[in-house]
């Protein structure tokens, strides 16, 4: 399948999904555990700890998703400045956010140099940037 702007973005069922859903109704179930076990404390511990099981399990759930981003992030950064040296012979310039840089990264070569200075001279946004793009570079490796 060819990947272009209105196609490119992946949810995994299994994570986006499932395990946000259980996730969330999880925490909700141990907060409601928790509430009704106030008044009569009878299981008020193994109800917090419960609670404080799903709540690490959201923070984990969600440092699962921005630890690798984070770090792919600093490898297309680093790929996009080294396509830009090598297109224009010149460094990449600073001043680009790495939203604009990961967004960039779908542009194909013979657009990239123009889509660049476009970015940096009307400060278009990843989506603006992603939008201008007129022939669409595939990114499959992106989790």
């Amino acid at each position: 399948m060819e990947q272009n702007y209105k196609n490119h973005a992946r949810l995994v069922f299994g994570f986006h999904g499932v395990l946000s859903i259980l996730l969330v109704a999880g925490l909700i179930g141990s907060v409601m555990n928790f509430y009704t076990s106030l008044p009569s404390s009878s299981n008020l511990y193994s109800a917090s700890l419960i609670m404080l099981l799903f709540i690490c399990g959201i923070i984990m759930f969600a440092f699962t998703r921005l630890f690798p981003l984070k770090a792919q992030d600093r490898a297309i950064r680093a790929e996009e400045n080294f396509r830009y040296y090598l297109l224009t012979g010149k460094p990449f310039p600073p001043a680009l956010r790495t939203g604009q840089i990961v967004a960039l990264r779908f542009a194909s070569d013979e657009e990239f140099p123009a889509l660049v200075a476009r970015a940096l001279d009307e400060n278009l946004k990843s989506k603006e940037i992603k939008q201008s793009i007129q022939k669409w570079k595939a990114d499959h490796y992106r989790v």
